[in-house]
């Protein structure tokens, strides 16, 4: 895994330090720990996380992180943080010594002057596109990155519509659907899916903020993998924000197997963004 170099590699890291610290205050209020601020949603949705503080310079200890901890335990929300290692150097051995597991996830950019990825055309009968506030795919395109996640991995797995169609009908009233609808009225928010039958088999996001946007959530149902669904949602979220003007799209990959994946739309590891949790 590369690092990039020293000078054009630091602009771009504090660019994207100052989107972190930037994109969750749309829903969640800031609570201030000194070298960490931990970010609390407001209202229903799901939980954010701590992260450094902007634009602090100094150690973080294990007893910060302690600080942190027993807030989150408070306010009843995931014990999580994270942050980009080549940034926060000393975080990582501070989660650890606090009793936390990390989890290393190769940070992806697409360069600005690369070329954007070739748009999917339609095929057995699935057609990739960006999803509206009112469209009836919205509920499944939220929906199908659940089941995914809960089967990690590239490989075909067991979830397959039938279980999209429970999970659609469980979430069904609890306000997540019209919470992310105001969020892409308001342009917070762009989701794309993989549409075949009036469901989603594959769908994500990207969040702007000015002209640096993360994708996130891409997920392909795990009954319909291995046919190039995530590679798809993927370029039509990039096409989006490149219509946008957004000069900076970048994510997290869930793992090596899954970087390879965006490796071939033109993606390019620069540093390892870490998550640090309680241990299962």
């Amino acid at each position: 895994m590369t690092s990039v170099d020293l000078d054009d590699g630091r602009e771009l890291l504090d660019r994207l330090e100052r989107y972190y610290d930037a994109v969750p205050r749309s829903g969640a209020r800031a609570e201030g720990f000194g070298p960490l601020t931990l970010f609390v949603r407001e209202g229903q949705g799901w939980p954010f996380y701590a992260r450094p503080t902007a634009g602090w310079s100094g150690a973080v200890g294990a007893a910060d992180v302690t600080r942190v901890r027993a807030r989150q335990r408070e306010l009843g929300v995931p014990e999580s943080f994270e942050w980009i290692a080549e940034t926060a150097p000393s975080l990582r051995a501070a989660v650890e010594q606090a009793g936390l597991t990390v989890h290393e996830h190769p940070l992806m950019v697409l360069d600005r002057d690369a070329s954007a990825p070739a748009l999917p055309g339609s095929a057995d009968g699935v057609v990739v596109r960006t999803v509206g506030p009112d469209d009836p795919v919205l509920p499944s395109a939220l929906a199908v990155p659940h089941l995914a996640f809960a089967e990690p991995g590239t490989g075909v797995g067991a979830a397959g519509t039938a279980e999209l169609g429970e999970a659609v009908r469980s979430r069904a009233g609890d306000g997540s659907v019209e919470r992310v609808a105001a969020r892409i009225l308001a342009g917070l928010t762009c989701v794309a899916a993989a549409v075949q039958d009036g469901r989603a088999l594959c769908a994500g996001q990207h969040q702007p903020v000015g002209a640096v946007s993360e994708i996130v959530g891409v997920g392909t149902l795990p009954a319909a993998r291995r046919r190039g669904l995530g590679h798809a949602v993927t370029a039509v979220l990039v096409a989006d924000a490149r219509s946008r003007g957004i000069e900076t799209v970048f994510l997290s990959a869930g793992d090596d197997d899954v970087a390879r994946v965006y490796a071939r739309l033109g993606f390019r590891t620069v540093a390892t963004a870490l998550i640090a949790e309680p241990a299962d």
